[in-house]
């Protein structure tokens, strides 16, 4: 099926509303997810939602949340996200660190005990409208580690993504470089196996350890696990993630204690830079331009349309998306259904919605 954006944000809202959650919490997380949608990310789009309810119920996600300080030394802000909706707690963090910049020139940001952060490719995206650089850092606690190190054979850790966001320039949107350490994300594991579709070559391997295309591994015991992006390459900076984001801010980790439940934690470790801090913005900004029109006027590849920047594949779907709607399959859909339904929503209201 295929859902007109604005209806499937007053989906989330409402799913949000009947849990507990104030009207501005509700808004972001639809926000949030939808806009993951429509960017072509529906491994963190409403199709959370389900896992989310299942959080909330076991006590590990707590509604109308924010971000409270635990220390405050200059350029050097240390979170803490109380468990709350990743969505409101992201956007919160980012808000403190952005004006801390325009104080200080940079802010780090060690952001810990939030709930799943959503894409993190949207945190910068809030910095690079504000005209700062960012680099975030993130790692994923979770009761079952699901990403193999590079020559393992078993899940060690989770999908720690890393995210870099340069402001636009007059002539290019903003560049937006965001990415899980695993060579596809969990979500996206959960989209093929509910359409019935394998994965991509190289994202899986079984329970033996040896690669396969089928996404049941990741939900049948014994499990299999996610291999690194780039092979050894991946498995470093998703321990540098593990490091920087877990450990450093002392929001802890995969390795090797982990939560007990279902429960999506993440930690994040952002450092927010504006560029007119560092030298001359109008020397930055010609830059970018030089460098984005040079990359991409390479001849492309035979099967290519065009040579891309990070950012363009979000952009190009969001229209195509917001024009046509965002494609849903029948089982992600049940799924979301099923979870409306398991806090009081009846699925008769989400059909009068979808209808309106």
């Amino acid at each position: 099926m295929n859902i007109e954006p604005e209806r499937l944000r007053s989906v989330v809202r409402a799913i949000c509303r009947q849990t507990g959650s104030d009207d501005r919490e509700a808004d972001l997380v639809a926000h949030h997810l939808v806009l993951a949608n429509l960017s072509g990310h529906d491994s963190h789009g409403a199709g959370m939602i389900p896992a989310y309810m299942t959080s909330l119920q076991g006590g590990g996600l707590q509604v109308n949340q924010h971000v409270s300080v635990d220390s405050d030394s200059g350029p050097i802000l240390s979170l803490n996200g109380n468990a709350g909706y990743g969505q409101v707690i992201g956007d919160e963090a980012m808000a403190r660190g952005i004006a801390r910049v325009a104080e200080q020139g940079v802010a780090v940001v060690a952001l810990k005990n939030s709930h799943h952060l959503g894409r993190i490719g949207s945190w910068g995206e809030q910095c690079a409208v504000a005209g700062m650089v960012s680099i975030h850092y993130v790692n994923a606690p979770a009761y079952r580690p699901i990403v193999a190190p590079f020559g393992g054979s078993d899940a060690r850790y989770s999908t720690n993504p890393y995210c870099t966001a340069v402001p636009a320039t007059d002539s290019n949107p903003a560049m937006i470089f965001d990415m899980a350490t695993s060579n596809i994300a969990m979500g996206k594991v959960r989209v093929a196996h509910n359409k019935g579709v394998d994965v991509p070559p190289g994202s899986l391997i079984d329970a033996d350890g040896n690669e396969t295309n089928d996404p049941g591994v990741m939900y049948r015991d014994p499990r299999g696990a996610l291999r690194s992006v780039g092979n050894h390459k991946g498995y470093g900076l998703a321990l540098v993630c593990e490091l920087l984001a877990g450990a450093l801010t002392n929001g802890g980790g995969q390795l090797p204690e982990r939560p007990t439940g279902p429960i999506i934690v993440n930690n994040m470790l952002s450092v927010i830079l504006d560029p007119k801090a560092i030298g001359e913005v109008g020397f930055f900004l010609q830059e970018i331009d030089k460098i984005t029109e040079y990359v991409t006027a390479s001849p492309p590849a035979p099967g290519v349309d065009e040579v891309m920047v990070p950012g363009d594949p979000e952009r190009k779907m969001r229209a195509e998306r917001q024009a046509n709607g965002i494609p849903i399959d029948d089982q992600s859909w049940r799924q979301i259904v099923d979870a409306a339904g398991q806090v009081g929503l009846a699925s008769a209201e989400i059909d009068q919605i979808i209808a309106a």
